[in-house]
């Protein structure tokens, strides 16, 4: 069972990570609020990316699993 440990989840996950951290760190020092919202399109824009590239193949395999 795979548990979903595929590249297309590995690059949704990290991409998600670092749009959360650009997000973090852009309001640290003071609010800069375009890196924010970077941030924040990144964050959110991990789901479709995850999903794109699932339907291109590199997605876990669903029949396989039991």
């Amino acid at each position: 069972m795979s548990h979903g440990s595929s590249p297309a989840a590995w690059t949704a996950v990290i991409v998600s990570l670092v749009g959360f951290a650009v997000g973090s760190i852009a309001l640290i020092p003071g609010p800069n609020w375009t890196l924010f919202a970077i941030g924040c399109v990144l964050a959110v824009g991990a789901l479709p990316l995850g999903k794109i590239l699932s339907m291109a193949g590199l997605g876990a395999d669903r029949e396989k699993q039991h």
